[in-house]
């Protein structure tokens, strides 16, 4: 679980990364499920589709792969981009 915690920081160090997934994941995660119960799958499957699209954001704005690509890209033997190095986060934060 340490390496996992690990991995995430230094995979979501980007400000912009960690605001969208704090609303990502929920929306991704938490709110289909809710639809579910409710059974409103079309609202289940949009929030799941925005949430997504939400993490993808965020890595974009981080600069690296979000990891359902890499997963993809090291099945298919292709570079991905997994941590970006920021040495220097407070100009990122201003």
């Amino acid at each position: 679980m340490r390496r996992f915690l690990k991995n995430y920081a230094l995979r979501h160090q980007h400000r912009g990364n960690q605001v969208l997934h704090v609303a990502g994941l929920p929306v991704t995660f938490v709110l289909p499920v809710i639809f579910l119960v409710e059974h409103q799958p079309s609202w289940a499957g949009a929030c799941f589709i925005v949430g997504y699209v939400l993490q993808f954001a965020g890595h974009a704005i981080e600069g690296n792969d979000a990891g359902e690509v890499i997963l993809v890209k090291r099945m298919l033997g292709m570079p991905y981009i997994d941590i970006v190095d920021r040495p220097n986060r407070s100009s990122e934060e201003g």
